[in-house]
């Protein structure tokens, strides 16, 4: 009996008919849950019926290549899956946004492959800058990033790629929108990939040379996650949105506490939550470090299924799908959180972590000096933009409208989707946020990545406050100045302090001085779940291409282009240790993607490695000196860090960076990987890596390596000279064996053997020996 698998709307006989037989045998069963459960047989065999497995491990173990293999290999015979055994996944599609898809596809051409072997498609949202509003800030983009448009939409004729042109929305929101299914396994070119995980698929944000592996029909591997559980119980109060929880979350773990883990949530408090509620939460699973998030299939999930006008899917699913979590599966870790004792929170300055309740935030503002001065609010994105969080806002705007009042600061608003955008018209909420004096901005990333140009006139280097509702507030993010605090919130907080103008105010306490002298108070915000018609499909030039593959398609790339160059690969690992190494640089605190490969203007350079190099660590802090950005070349002479690689590139110097915890955190942004490779790095030796980054790395040819005891991080210092030691023999060993560094001090010739791990599998190793993975891929001999 499959007491793991649960039906919902069965009863009586037809239940106890279907949950005495297989799945693969029932008859009428879509094609994809036929597959799903025939899977899930195979993996029921090698593990034995009575192996209780949590709805993340059921999913994720139903998408093997060779369940017997990956599941029974270095596992104590299937006994200690998690954290141990190496996953070889097929995944069932891949999405791309357009910043991460141009890499991604000159890769992927590198195959030489008529077409994908799963379904894919494109998004194109990373490139259009928010400063005007939506018409006129979309007109500008595509006429700036025409070349990079054509050869997407070249790419996905050729190869029989979805492609969602500029203006279509934000990869995330259109993936749930469209995509998404419960039990789907997919991957995604950007770390909030798993947004998806609201409606109860495993999705895994990854970089490029990933998602390439798994568009020419590899396995894909992972190393077996373990399985946090998160149990909710209660239900939000008026105005805490399920946004708050993440936040408080990611406060508890911190950015690294996820690393490892699918967080899974369960309990009765998840019935209570609409499918985008969920979908933010797993969408911010990202900014504590997690492989990724996942709630169960709900009829809240239902209601979105139908209301996005896949009435088929939500059928099937009501009918053949419950994977729940088995009575007695086993958490490795169980955080409870009653959310009816849950209150607003904002999150920062500088990272998603620094988590305080509002009703301490005033009180923090103070204390820490933080501006009390509030310069802009900005609300939308892929984490915020759903119906529900837009009416929620629309509903405070009113009240604020009849009282005569009008934002304090800059006020903009971001529409996830042109569905969302085109409904939220339909339904008079757009012309809300007008009537308030609000700039809506394009169906795009826009601020949240980078793409904004203030018109507030605030100067690079001057501190000034912005709340947003986005997912990631790292250090010059959102407008190029490292002194501009974004503290996360959600978009009803975002909106009810914009309209005070102020940090320290708090909506559920304060009160605003109106025209007329009197006091207004916010009352708690509310809006509907979906729209009570289906959404809105919008406007006919954003919806979505899909073609067979085309062969006879020419991708449009110029030899002359500034934004596109063919890759040229990587030269295979010499066939010994590597010797004579340098350090370019020790950084200390943070170092994010961001500030490995910033984005913002940066984006125009992402399909042209040698230009795009010329940021690399542009924002990283010198451990020996404390500059931003600076680098001592052996004669001691001072450098930017890039100017100094590429000029250690052109010696033939090879080098590698020594660095802190985390190392790597944000986004998938594969380039963090390639622009250090493409520059000579072939070590990156730190405290601790963020997962995406740390496989980004070694799909380039790149090794990272941890230090053994972190005390050892104080005796290695820029310019010393490092060898390894056993490196060689442990990737002909297929990552078996210990590898330590040969220290010699530029200074006075001490020697230091200092011990490392590494975390490299056996295809892993022949990436890395290969030069890249993208040298065996292309050759056909990846497995």
């Amino acid at each position: 009996m499959m007491r793991s698998i649960g039906l919902a709307g069965r009863s009586g006989l037809a239940l106890k008919t279907a949950l005495c037989r297989n799945f693969a045998t029932a008859t009428r069963l879509p094609p994809r849950y036929e597959k799903l459960y025939a899977k899930f047989d195979e993996v029921q065999r090698v593990l034995g019926p009575d192996r209780r497995l949590t709805l993340a491990e059921k999913i994720l173990y139903s998408h093997l290549d060779n369940p017997e293999e990956s599941l029974l290999t270095n596992t104590n015979n299937g006994r200690d899956i998690r954290g141990r055994a190496n996953l070889k996944l097929k995944p069932d599609r891949v999405n791309m946004q357009d910043a991460s898809a141009q890499m991604a596809l000159l890769q992927f051409m590198s195959c030489n492959l008529p077409q994908t072997a799963i379904p894919a498609s494109i998004h194109c949202d990373h490139l259009i800058v928010g400063e005007k509003g939506a018409d006129a800030d979309l007109s500008s983009g595509i006429q700036t990033n025409q070349e990079v448009f054509d050869f997407l939409e070249s790419a996905a004729k050729k190869y029989g790629i979805d492609f969602w042109p500029p203006g279509a929305g934000i990869i995330h929101q259109t993936v749930l929108e469209n995509y998404a299914e419960p039990g789907m396994m997919m991957l995604g070119t950007d770390s909030h990939s798993p947004n998806a995980g609201g409606l109860c698929t495993i999705t895994i944000g990854v970089g490029g040379a990933d998602a390439v592996e798994a568009l020419v029909g590899a396995p894909w591997e992972l190393k077996a996650p373990s399985i946090l559980g998160v149990r909710l119980t209660g239900k939000l109060n008026d105005w805490v949105s399920p946004k708050d929880l993440i936040l408080h979350l990611a406060g508890l773990l911190t950015v690294r506490g996820g690393t490892g883990y699918i967080v899974e949530y369960f309990g009765p408090g998840v019935e209570t939550l609409s499918a985008t509620g969920m979908s933010t939460i797993c969408n911010m699973g990202a900014e504590i470090g997690a492989t990724t998030s996942i709630f169960p299939y709900t009829e809240a999930s239902s209601r979105y299924l139908r209301a996005t006008r896949r009435q088929q899917a939500s059928e099937d699913s009501d009918k053949f799908w419950k994977f729940t979590a088995d009575e007695g599966s086993e958490y490795d870790q169980v955080i409870e959180i009653n959310l009816s004792e849950l209150e607003p929170h904002i999150n920062g300055p500088f990272t998603p972590d620094l988590s305080t309740p509002l009703s301490k935030f005033k009180e923090t503002v103070l204390q820490e000096q933080w501006p009390e001065k509030l310069s802009a609010g900005l609300i939308g994105s892929c984490t915020n933009s759903s119906y529900q969080d837009m009416t929620r806002v629309e509903s405070l705007l009113k009240e604020a409208e009849k009282a005569g009042l009008k934002p304090a600061a800059d006020f903009y608003i971001t529409p996830g989707s042109e569905q969302i955008r085109a409904t939220l018209e339909r339904d008079g909420t757009l012309q809300s946020f007008t009537n308030a004096g609000g700039i809506v901005l394009s169906n795009a990333c826009g601020p949240c990545i980078g793409q904004w140009r203030r018109q507030d006139q605030v100067p690079k280097g001057t501190t000034n406050a912005i709340l947003t509702s986005y997912n990631r507030n790292f250090r010059g993010r959102n407008d190029g100045n490292l002194e501009t605090m974004n503290f996360l919130a959600s978009p009803e907080i975002v909106t009810a302090m914009a309209f005070a103008g102020s940090t320290t105010f708090n909506p559920l306490t304060d009160s605003i001085k109106t025209p007329d002298g009197k006091e207004f108070r916010f009352p708690p915000p509310s809006g509907l779940e979906g729209p009570e018609k289906p959404y809105e499909e919008g406007r006919d030039d954003f919806k979505v291409q899909s073609q067979p593959p085309n062969p006879d398609v020419k991708v449009a790339i110029s030899p002359s282009s500034e934004r596109l160059a063919l890759l040229e690969p990587f030269d295979p690992f010499p066939t010994a240790d590597l010797s004579g190494l340098r350090v370019l640089v020790k950084v200390t605190g943070k170092c994010t993607t961001d500030t490995i490969s910033a984005a913002g203007p940066w984006l125009k350079y992402k399909g042209h490695l040698p230009n795009i190099s010329a940021n690399t660590l542009n924002t990283a802090v010198n451990a020996a000196t404390g500059e931003v950005n600076v680098a001592y070349d052996l004669d001691g002479s001072k450098h930017t860090i890039p100017e100094l690689a590429q000029l250690w590139k052109t010696r033939g110097q090879e080098w590698l960076v020594v660095a802190e915890h985390n190392y790597g955190e944000g986004s998938a942004r594969e380039h963090a990987a390639l622009q250090p490779r493409y520059l000579g790095a072939r070590v990156i030796v730190c405290k601790s890596f963020a997962r995406i980054h740390e496989t980004n790395l070694k799909k380039q040819g790149v090794i990272p390596l941890t230090l053994a005891e972190e005390s050892d991080y104080d005796k290695i210092a820029a310019g010393d000279e490092v060898a390894t030691v056993g490196l060689y023999d442990m990737l002909k060993n297929g990552g078996q064996g210990e590898v330590s560094l040969r220290v010699t001090k530029k200074d006075n010739g001490e020697v230091i053997d200092i011990p490392v791990r590494h975390a490299v599998s056996k295809d892993q190793a022949g990436f890395i020996l290969a030069g890249s993975a993208l040298n065996l891929l292309s050759t056909g001999t990846a497995q």
